[in-house]
């Protein structure tokens, strides 16, 4: 089935929030952008993050890695350039404009893939983890940080309870846990060996895929 993509709208979308994102996000997602960088450091220095906006999560990877940032919107990108260029962000080597869908970059190039609250916003999820897939190293991870929803359980109730009040600040529980695994299971080379809590109270999710070798 043929996916719509509206990638002008999403470029516009984030000209706006640009000049506001790391004032409302830095501090909120500080927990998760840590947790993040350190999961995908585990796997190796070479470290592809997709969807890397303002570039929040940079100056997290730890000394030793090789950080390639990428993202859709120049406007976003240009704030991460300014983390780079400032040395707010020295593990960074590159940032540069592309679809998580349609990475110019070469296969099995990088240790692991960082994810960071991206996923639920990409028109084709599957697409871009089979791209991201691509780029990895076998026995690299795929590291997502996202607000991910329950299917079942107790905790699935309470997003379900919670989630009008959720939906005012931008953040839905539409996106499922279940369509990564489904993903996973599908594709067959891809290990889903971690799902972890999050600040705050565990709302968002930290998920780590390994590539199978």
């Amino acid at each position: 089935m043929a996916v719509a993509y509206d990638l002008e709208g999403q470029k516009r979308a984030y000209k706006r929030w640009a000049p506001y994102y790391d004032r409302v996000y830095h501090k909120l997602l500080a927990d998760a952008h840590a947790k993040t960088a350190r999961a995908a450091a585990k796997a190796g220095p070479d470290i592809l993050e997709i969807g890397v906006g303002t570039g929040l999560v940079l100056p997290w990877y730890p000394e030793g890695t090789r950080v390639i940032g990428v993202d859709l919107s120049f406007h976003m990108l240009e704030r991460a350039r300014d983390k780079m260029l400032s040395g707010a962000a020295p593990q960074t080597r590159l940032v540069a404009a592309m679809d998580a869908c349609r990475l110019g970059l070469a296969d099995e190039s990088f240790d692991a893939v960082a994810v960071p609250f991206v996923i639920t916003l990409v028109p084709d999820p599957e697409g871009a983890l089979d791209e991201a897939m691509r780029v990895l190293k076998p026995g690299g991870a795929i590291v997502i940080s996202s607000k991910l929803g329950y299917d079942t359980g107790a905790m699935a109730k309470i997003e379900e309870w919670v989630a009008p009040l959720m939906k005012k600040v931008g953040w839905s529980s539409a996106f499922r846990i279940e369509r990564i695994k489904a993903w996973a299971e599908a594709r067959g080379d891809v290990e889903l060996t971690e799902i972890a809590p999050l600040f705050p109270a565990g709302w968002f999710k930290l998920m780590r895929l390994v590539k199978r070798s």
